[in-house]
């Protein structure tokens, strides 16, 4: 028995007899089905060739290219800063040990003033970033903080060629002025990359995460490569620059594609904070978004906001203003290892490995989990290192002993310093939005990034004072 079924709506006016010629008759046989033609649930965008895992380890890499660079380049900055004598100066003609036998006081204290003017601006626009988070887009910070970046690195490769001999100080005012700011615009980039990634699963966290610990890897073995091919300071310092330079142009195009990715396009979707509510009289109302609770968020990340503050302040009060002056204990004798390549690769190269290392563990090993106050002890635990690192060999030194001389037992100790830093720090980002619901995970991977900064801040301006103390 077949039905007319009037598919027209109610309240339009009556159809004419060329209108009810349309109306439609369905059969009623179990057998017939019409198919829906649109999908109850949307299928998730896939990650095309691991497009947005290769983009995210390359753009944590970037977030500490600027930093590491500068840090580093320990030679080159030594002979920037070197005792200037009258017959040598606007030359080359320096060896490494020559630079390093009578360190002048910019020479021993440069390292730490770095630390300093990249940790207030870090740590003052990392908590900027936070409120900036629901009021610039991410697409203008994250393009505009690159491209400063890259212009200022420019500028900073243009001034290995320059001269500098007779203006020490006003060179030292430049580049930590253009540090400052640098950092700055790291801060906002690397603080709104974490908020972007906090809204990925865990995999994406330990990518971005990981590419942080092999950007200082990266850097290390290009401050190594330019010490051996056994070129001037200059040159070297050159062709380490002109790499940042590349480094720094190819994330920031890479940036740039992956926002033009599905996969990446569906996870940066907001997603509503309540479920529509039907009410007796069939109307859909939604409930409107309330605002961001910044407090509530900020109770919630507590204990692993304090883990990471905790491990940066840690790390930062002796590495690598403090590990860059410890000496091998064969230092002076002529050999290449010991006079040379001793504090790129054990105060940077080593401590770079033992900090991805650290990282991938966490992604692999993720414990303990739900337990936010034992991470924060385990985190409190690291303070140990701190009088380990002083009383390593670490030179010039005017008022405490040398305990610790042996290479190999700085270096297990770097080891397991850098391990737990890349550990624990990853373990806490990873965690962060976990205790958070999805519309505050943005926010809560920004706080964190608050939280590192002042760990950078503090933990910096403690070097300065256990230089003076060695």
């Amino acid at each position: 028995m077949a039905y007319p079924i009037n598919r027209k709506p109610l309240l339009s006016n009556i159809a004419s007899d060329s209108e009810s010629e349309d109306i439609e008759t369905e059969i009623d046989d179990a057998s017939v089905s019409i198919p829906d033609k649109k999908p109850f649930f949307k299928p998730q965008p896939a990650d095309r060739y691991h497009l947005a895992y290769i983009v995210f380890y390359l753009l944590g890499i970037n977030t500490l290219i600027p930093w590491s660079f500068f840090i580093t380049a320990d030679d080159y900055w030594m002979f920037k800063f070197r005792q200037i004598h009258p017959n040598n100066s606007g030359t080359n003609n320096y060896t490494h040990t020559e630079i390093l036998e009578s360190k002048t006081d910019l020479q021993v204290s440069f390292t730490s003033y770095l630390n300093v003017s990249s940790a207030l601006p870090n740590m003052l626009f990392l908590i900027i970033n936070t409120f900036l988070s629901k009021r610039l887009s991410q697409k203008f910070r994250m393009i505009s903080s690159q491209l400063l970046i890259f212009i200022l690195f420019i500028m900073t490769t243009v001034f290995v060629k320059i001269n500098t001999d007779e203006w020490q100080n006003t060179f030292l005012i430049i580049t930590l002025t253009t540090f400052a700011i640098v950092n700055a615009l790291s801060a906002i980039f690397g603080g709104t990359l974490m908020g972007i990634v906090g809204r990925f699963s865990p995999r994406y966290i330990t990518a971005m995460s990981g590419g942080q610990a092999l950007g200082g890897i990266f850097t290390a073995l290009t401050e190594i490569c330019s010490l051996w091919i056994g070129a001037s300071p200059v040159v070297s310092g050159l062709v380490y620059f002109i790499i940042g330079d590349v480094v720094l142009l190819f994330s920031f195009i890479a940036y740039i594609v992956l926002e033009e990715e599905e996969f990446f396009k569906h996870h940066m979707i907001q997603k509503p904070r309540e479920e529509p509510n039907f009410s007796v009289n069939a109307e859909v109302s939604f409930i409107d978004e309330p605002k961001i609770s910044y407090r509530r968020i900020f109770k919630r990340i507590l204990p692993y906001g304090l883990t990471m503050f905790s491990v940066f302040f840690v790390t930062m009060a002796v590495y690598p203003g403090v590990t860059v002056l410890i000496e091998s204990q064969g230092f002076g004798q002529g050999h290449a290892w010991n006079d040379v390549y001793f504090v790129p690769v054990v105060t940077y190269l080593t401590f770079s490995c033992g900090d991805y290392l650290g990282r991938l563990l966490s992604g692999i090993l993720l414990w303990p989990q739900k337990k936010p106050w034992l991470v924060l002890t385990f985190s409190l635990l690291r303070a140990l290192f701190i009088p380990v690192f002083m009383i390593c060999n670490a030179q010039p030194r005017h008022f405490l002993p040398v305990y610790i001389q042996s290479d190999i037992y700085y270096i297990l100790i770097t080891i397991l310093f850098a391990i737990s830093n890349g550990y624990l720090c990853n373990i806490a980002f990873i965690l962060t939005p976990t205790v958070v619901e999805s519309q505050d995970k943005e926010v809560a991977s920004t706080m964190m990034g608050a939280f590192l900064g002042l760990g950078i801040t503090t933990g910096s301006a403690l070097s300065i004072a256990l230089i003076k103390c060695l």
